[in-house]
């Protein structure tokens, strides 16, 4: 390479929000939509966080018919005089300055989520247009920023302020916050708002704000048009009327009771041990501690973490505390009321988590989560008090007389679940005895691949031995394992863990992977990075998808949020010409007209009701070739969600299943379940 100069000249300097305009997705992720709710969650978290410190109690969240959104709360408002250093309105740092605002100082805020001082700037750049309203010491202010090309510098300027801070002249009661703005759509992929993801969260937030008023508006459909396609809620027939016409969507959420609603909400139509949730709430060392718990007759746990309202799926040191004083207290008292005799070992934490679904919700100073994400809390400070409050909390609550039987219905539940264990443990250690005879088992079903490096090997789960023969031929064996599966697998999510263990296809898969699974899985040991369902695009294709995805989510979960599972994507139809001249493949009908259209008049179409139809050339080029297959990556953004999801689909919610699958279900797409959790495709046109 030919040699050039460089100096000091060649240096590029990003002045104001250049950088952000220049590389979103060192700020909010991506430009997709996971990036597109990124820019509206950073202006809510702002409110959110006047809601958590004590200064608002209301929050209105609307998107406009333009797609343009708005976030107003009743708090303090954005301060508007005039900064001593940068010598311009507060109002103009907060939005044109990165790292600046009034989250670094503790007396301004005890708690705090957001970007840490740079999400209403990053809005701001990444808008075509963002204008504040202030109403501040009785008096109104206004200011409106543009992000432009500007043709005589040849470059483009974000979130440039189209005048200062105007004193609007109107004298007010109100306080508090109204930013208005447009995402950019030669940013963004979509600038379309997924409106269910948006009203998820804000249930989420007024869960987790005991109290707190919000309010979301979606001017881009009318109350009878949402209605009409299916969207009401927990089954309630809605009246349409000429008013709801023409009246955009809007609904309202406040709990009274924050995540001990939430606790119920989370066990909606299962079968509760106790009606009441377990709550407390108290503080120790600073760190606010919340917690609700509920136990249900299901054998799985759910736990949802939160600090500083900030989701925190991966866990971290909050979780360990609290998973830590629940074991210890409940052991404490199960001793002490004579439910453990003396002779006998305590009970693991595993038994008094079988079942439960709990809601932690913790709020701190200098907040350290691992990751851009922000999944995972890696505050070591945080185990200790909670698992303080945790214990303190239990105790206090067990010495309600009113609560004693909720307390025994723990127990009694964990006594099963030990029995159980005992039980599992001896398949575990029958399963080791045996390893040979396990080993020759998969052997005869698994086809592995060749090569060493796991990081490099793909495992595709197939249907039925005609599909499993298909893909045999087809691989490339270097790298491509083949894992036939014999009919359905076990739906674990009415099944306790021996059962699990009992299922000879289950079995087979969790020796392929070799990870062990539940609280002994190990990501860092699976023998493939790239795990494939690959399933006909059929109902029964479908609900073998969801069976394998709530077996991963429920023993596995790591292996999902590590990126490791992926969906197979194989065509629908083939459009070709009798003399093999053109041939083109489709995968759902919109498509298909496409390439009708393509290969033109006298075509012929091939519909594939299933992989084993497929020649073994063809299965490679349109779903096992890296360089041309749409593999969908399964990934969990909204805990919350998926449980519910899972919940819906896998157990006994009869009629919320037919309810979801009658608006969602269309088998001639290759989307629903694994869709709903967060996908994107694979291969050199990634998309989010």
């Amino acid at each position: 390479m030919e040699e050039r100069h460089y100096d000091a000249s060649d240096l590029t300097i990003l002045e104001g929000l250049e950088a952000v305009r220049l590389r979103p997705g060192m700020y909010i992720g991506s430009t997709g939509q996971k990036g597109l709710h990124h820019i509206l969650w950073e202006i809510v978290d702002n409110a959110i966080d006047e809601a958590a410190n004590g200064f608002a109690d209301k929050i209105d969240v609307r998107i406009y018919k333009d797609g343009s959104v708005s976030v107003e709360d009743n708090g303090r408002g954005i301060p508007t005089d005039i900064h001593p250093k940068t010598k311009v309105s507060g109002v103009e740092v907060v939005f044109t300055q990165l790292h600046a605002g009034g989250k670094f100082d503790e007396h301004n805020y005890s708690f705090s989520g957001g970007l840490h001082g740079v999400g209403a700037s990053v809005t701001n750049a990444l808008s075509k247009w963002l204008k504040v309203r202030v109403w501040k010491d009785g008096k109104t202010w206004e200011m409106e920023f543009r992000s432009y090309y500007d043709e005589k510098k040849k470059k483009f300027e974000s979130g440039i302020p189209v005048g200062p801070l105007t004193d609007m002249k109107q004298r007010t009661k109100r306080h508090g916050t109204f930013v208005h703005f447009m995402p950019d759509d030669t940013v963004f992929a979509t600038v379309n708002y997924d409106r269910e993801a948006v009203m998820r969260r804000l249930n989420e937030l007024a869960f987790l704000n005991k109290g707190l008023a919000i309010t979301f508006t979606d001017e881009r459909i009318t109350r009878n048009e949402y209605y009409a396609a299916g969207g009401e809620e927990e089954g309630e027939a809605t009246q349409l009327d000429l008013m709801g016409a023409t009246e955009p969507f809007s609904v309202s959420y406040r709990y009274e009771g924050g995540i001990a609603d939430f606790a119920l909400y989370l066990t909606d139509g299962k079968q509760r041990l106790y009606q009441k949730p377990l709550y407390y709430r108290t503080e120790k060392d600073g760190i606010l501690v919340e917690f609700a718990i509920q136990h249900t007759n299901e054998f799985t746990e759910s736990l949802f973490s939160f600090v500083n309202n900030i989701p925190t799926p991966e866990g971290g040191f909050h979780e360990i505390g609290f998973r830590s004083g629940l074991t210890r207290m409940l052991n404490d008292y199960a001793r002490d009321n004579k439910l453990i005799k003396d002779k006998d070992a305590n009970f693991l934490g595993d038994d008094f988590r079988e079942g439960l679904t709990a809601v932690l919700s913790i709020k701190m100073k200098n907040v350290q989560f691992e990751g851009q994400t922000k999944t995972k809390l890696g505050n070591p400070e945080a185990k200790s008090p909670v698992e303080s409050a945790t214990v303190e909390g239990l105790r206090t609550l067990a010495a309600e007389p009113k609560l004693r039987r909720s307390f025994e219905e723990i127990i009694k539940k964990a006594q099963g679940a030990a029995r159980v264990r005992v039980a599992a443990r001896q398949a575990k250690d029958n399963a080791r005895a045996k390893n040979s005879i396990d080993n020759l088992m998969l052997v005869g079903k698994l086809a592995a691949s060749t090569g060493k490096k796991p990081e490099l090997n793909e495992l595709f789960i197939v249907e039925g031995d005609s599909a499993g023969g298909t893909a045999k031929q087809a691989r490339i064996r270097s790298f491509q394992a083949i894992l036939p599966l014999k009919g359905k697998p076990l739906n674990v999510e009415k099944k306790r863990l021996d059962q699990v263990l009992a299922n000879e296809e289950l079995r087979t898969l969790i020796s392929a992977l070799g990870a062990g699974m539940g609280n002994e899985f190990n990501v860092d040991k699976i023998n493939y990075h790239k795990v494939i369902i690959l399933s006909d695009a059929d109902q029964d294709g479908f609900h073998i998808r969801c069976i394998l995805l709530t077996f991963f989510f429920r023993y596995m979960r790591p292996l999902i949020n590590a990126g490791h599972v992926y969906i197979g994507m194989p065509p629908l139809y083939k459009v070709y010409k009798p003399n093999g001249s053109v041939e083109e493949y489709a995968y759902d009908d919109n498509e298909l007209q496409e390439k009708i259209e393509k290969v033109g008049r006298g075509y012929l179409i091939q519909r594939y009701k299933g992989l084993g139809e497929m020649s073994a050339e063809q299965l490679w080029t349109t779903t096992m070739d890296p360089a041309r297959r749409n593999l969908t990556q399964v990934t969990i953004e909204d805990a919350v969600a998926a449980e519910d999801m899972i919940t819906t689909l896998m157990g006994d919610k009869v009629e919320g299943r037919k309810e979801f699958l009658n608006r969602n279900a269309n088998f001639n797409k290759q989307d629903s379940f694994a869709d709903r959790m967060k996908a994107r495709k694979e291969g050199t046109n990634e998309e989010e």
